[in-house]
């Protein structure tokens, strides 16, 4: 059996090396994706909830194609909110721009009270596909 080994997109944000994880792991033919934020390069959280939700799902995408995957692989993800309420309809708006059409994987919102000074967060599972899409 082969070991699960890290993946990481070219252009890293700080957020990695600062707090100590991979992107993701890949695992036979699974990616396994940590929670992406709206990071910017330097760490930072974007200003506003539709930028970070866009830059977190920018930083998602970048890290699958690290793998050869793309947002058609997904399998299973998970969203993390501080305040799913009043942020929902933002979310569902950048959300029905990347999943216009089915099929969609599934998905699990969860609302949260804190995510270090982010309001959105994204993780996933995903097939790599046989012929990556890279």
């Amino acid at each position: 059996m082969t070991r699960p080994h890290p993946i990481f997109p070219a252009k890293r944000h700080a957020l990695y090396e600062e707090h100590g994880y991979s992107a993701a792991m890949r695992s036979g033919d699974l990616l396994f994706v940590s929670g992406q934020v709206g990071s910017r390069d330097d760490g930072t959280p974007e200003p506003d909830l539709e930028s970070q939700v866009r830059r977190a799902l920018a930083n998602l995408k970048a890290t699958l194609e690290a793998a050869g995957c793309a947002f058609a692989d997904l399998v299973d993800v998970t969203s993390f909110h501080t305040d799913p309420e009043n942020q929902f309809g933002t979310i569902m708006k950048v959300k029905a721009e990347i999943f216009p059409a089915p099929p969609y994987p599934n998905w699990t919102a969860i609302g949260v009270n804190w995510l270090a000074g982010f309001d959105f967060e994204i993780k996933v599972i995903a097939r790599i596909p046989e012929t990556p899409k890279i």
